[in-house]
């Protein structure tokens, strides 16, 4: 691969969501937010309704989106957004939550993801982070590819987010024992594995999608105290609580957090460019696999950019989903 300079906004790491979209209007735009009944799919969610966009609100919580849903309609005076059902760890309901969506998609944010303390699997025994931050969404994105090549004929392209993590550095994929039949269950691994393949996602989704005008880039909101840790355990814990004092990294407001997820969706320099991983609202520099995590605390490792293992992962994943 040829070097390049990583492409750069106006943003930093302070700043938030209504700044990124502040004169932005997104009137017309059909959006959808996975996990946008908290954290930093809230915010994601009601900066983009405040730019005007129609966005769907998809949740396994139907009630609490009902909430969100209407504390954003209220807040931003704007159009209430819709919310439907959507159990990422269910491709039955993958499956149903395409089939109820008509017309184009402009932009699709893969926003929602779980953290377990110990070993799950779903129905099929699949490790239930894997399946849930990366197996769904790749569902997701597959069933609404059609929407979104319409929608990126409607508006001159269409963008997918895929919310990946600092996390990605601890591990890359493991071709070999996906789900940990084999190996010991490290929860603070397997969630760092599905981040890797949540950037591999945006590099294969963008090399067989962006000649349909379609683009996808992954981001790193940061550290952001969500619900998203409330299943982490003591040793998760006391990791992010030393890398904190060590000064790896510090932790982000909500509306901080959802900040580089907007750059995705709505900066012009990534209208028409994917397959890149953001962090702190810019392109992320490269770092080598073997990189320490405190001294490259904000780049993104080879292996969550690999064209090749990229493919790989969308081969055997959507085999795995086929099955």
């Amino acid at each position: 691969m040829t070097a390049r300079e990583p492409l750069v906004t106006s943003f930093t790491a302070s700043s938030t969501a209504d700044e990124v979209v502040r004169g932005v209007d997104l009137t017309g735009v059909r959006a959808i937010v996975t996990g946008a009944s908290s954290g930093i799919g809230i915010e994601t969610a009601r900066a983009l309704t405040a730019a005007g966009a129609q966005v769907t609100l998809a949740v396994r919580n139907t009630a609490a989106g009902e909430v969100v849903a209407g504390a954003i309609g209220g807040s931003t005076g704007g159009i209430r957004p819709r919310v439907a059902w959507l159990d990422l760890a269910d491709g039955a309901a993958v499956t149903s939550f395409v089939d109820a969506w008509s017309g184009p998609l402009h932009l699709l944010v893969n926003n929602a993801g779980v953290v377990t303390g110990g070993l799950e699997r779903t129905r099929e025994g699949w490790e239930l982070q894997f399946a849930t931050n990366h197996l769904g969404h790749l569902a997701l994105a597959i069933g609404l590819h059609g929407a979104l090549a319409l929608g990126a004929c409607e508006r001159d392209g269409a963008r997918i987010v895929s919310v990946s993590s600092t996390a990605h550095m601890r591990s890359g994929i493991d071709f070999d024992d996906l789900h940990f039949e084999r190996r010991t269950y490290d929860p603070q691994i397997a969630y760092a594995q599905s981040k890797t393949a949540n950037s591999l996602f945006a590099v294969e989704a963008t090399r067989r999608w962006a000649c349909e005008g379609i683009v996808a880039n992954a981001v790193n909101p940061g550290g952001v105290a969500t619900g998203l840790q409330r299943n982490f355990t003591a040793q998760q814990k006391r990791s992010l609580d030393a890398a904190e004092a060590a000064g790896v990294f510090r932790y982000k407001t909500v509306q901080q957090g959802a900040a580089t997820t907007l750059v995705a969706a709505v900066a012009p320099q990534f209208a028409h460019c994917g397959g890149h991983y953001l962090d702190d609202s810019q392109e992320a520099y490269t770092v080598p696999n073997d990189a320490d995590l405190a001294q490259h605390p904000h780049g993104v490792k080879e292996w969550a950019l690999d064209p090749a293992a990229a493919e790989r992962l969308w081969a055997v994943s959507t085999g795995l989903l086929r099955a």
